[in-house]
């Protein structure tokens, strides 16, 4: 394993579960079952949290090909009066674009069909985001751009790589919870979750380069 990867943090399978029931890639990646292995934590004003522990097996290769082959570039935004580059690498794929892997064309399917009672549409787009160190981050906000304003929607998350933080609070203000994602982690918000609270991934020390894919529906960003 990479140096400064870890696997899940909340590893649960045996690596003879692990390859009796994952859905394999090409590479040596693959999926495990969410159905019987989602765990969810009941937030305030109708959010919520989901937690599938390791849901990606291979996840190095998965991580590597990410790295070197998707179509990552520098964003810059107006902050304190000046333009400066976001602390990351983006890159983000529209439903009708070809994913820069298989896998995570994989991974939508089996999203859409666990989730559809809650979100008949599923999920289209993937957004990716690349943390190179601990000093890349993302501040406090919430996906409402789009349809996420108004109504209750989902934002799925693949985390690979190094673990980090990812901390949500109430959008009024309140007492952070800390999700501590690993590497094949996956954690699904929820309900009104983008719209009555906030998430953030902090700054932080001795910690390598992490992955972050958000699966979203059309129209929420």
């Amino acid at each position: 394993m990479h140096p400064g990867r870890q696997a899940s943090l909340f590893e649960e399978d045996t690596a003879d579960d692990q390859t009796r029931n994952a859905t394999a890639c090409g590479d040596g990646s693959g999926l495990l079952p969410l159905v019987g292995s989602v765990s969810r934590r009941t937030l305030t004003d109708g959010a919520w949290v989901d937690l599938r522990p390791g849901w990606v097996t291979g996840a190095d290769e998965l991580f590597d090909r990410l790295e070197s082959g998707a179509a990552w570039r520098e964003e810059r935004r107006v902050m304190y009066d000046r333009v400066l580059p976001v602390p990351r690498l983006v890159s983000h794929y529209e439903d009708r674009g070809a994913f820069p892997h298989p896998l995570l064309e994989t991974c939508r399917g089996a999203l859409t069909d666990f989730y559809r009672d809650e979100l008949p549409e599923g999920f289209s787009s993937a957004g990716l985001c690349l943390y190179r160190n601990g000093n890349d981050s993302v501040a406090w906000h919430g996906d409402t751009i789009g349809r996420g304003k108004t109504e209750d929607t989902m934002v799925a998350i693949l985390s690979l790589g190094s673990p980090r933080p990812l901390l949500l609070r109430p959008t009024g203000g309140g007492r952070s919870l800390k999700f501590t994602v690993g590497h094949g982690d996956l954690l699904v918000m929820g309900g009104s979750c983008q719209r009555t609270w906030q998430h953030a991934v902090p700054k932080t020390t001795g910690v390598g380069p992490r992955i972050s894919v958000q699966f979203r529906p059309h129209g929420v960003r």
